[in-house]
């Protein structure tokens, strides 16, 4: 798909789910349906990262689908 510029994305590549059930991190330049970034967007969820080491080190863990097998950063 694309960057994005609405929610609280300014176009930045990672996005994080905030949602505590989830907790993931997506790579929005190889974004995948299954990623569910809209769904994200429209529940607020959003969190922009600039790259996959500062995700991790909040404790977001990799989507499986758009960055791999899930561990933390």
């Amino acid at each position: 798909m694309s960057r994005r510029y609405r929610g609280h994305m300014s176009g930045e590549r990672y996005l994080a789910d905030t949602n505590p059930e989830m907790h993931h991190v997506h790579d929005l330049d190889n974004e995948k349906t299954e990623c569910q970034i809209e769904a994200i967007l429209r529940a607020g969820l959003d969190k922009p990262f600039f790259t996959r080491l500062d995700a991790g080190r909040e404790g977001f863990t990799r989507c499986d689908y758009c960055l791999g097998e899930s561990s933390r950063e």
